[in-house]
């Protein structure tokens, strides 16, 4: 990865006051789906999780940090609430405290 570019984990978290046709109708009429995320985000993970919503990994050059908020803003609300979360890869990590036990 290069060094400019961040991995930010963002939580989709369905507005329970809508029902499911609800909150797809509003993500077609936001354009979510065409404009989430900007062209040339990378997709790392997404995934929905039962109870909270979907939760999407993505790659983005700090350059484009501004450009994916406000794709956010935009297009996602108020079907969800958000949360968005710096995140970096553990697995490396892990494996080495493994292998050190």
């Amino acid at each position: 990865m290069e060094q400019d570019q961040y991995l930010v984990t963002i939580f989709f978290r369905h507005d329970q006051s809508k029902n499911l046709d609800e909150i797809q109708n509003y993500l077609k009429e936001s354009g979510f789906w065409k404009e989430f995320p900007p062209e040339g985000i990378e997709i790392v993970s997404w995934y929905v999780m039962m109870g909270i919503g979907h939760v999407v990994t993505i790659k983005v050059p700090s350059s484009r940090l501004r450009e994916v908020n406000i794709a956010i803003e935009k297009r996602a609300w108020p079907a969800f609430r958000t949360e968005i979360y710096p995140t970096y890869d553990f697995i490396e990590f892990q494996q080495q405290f493994r292998d050190a036990c």
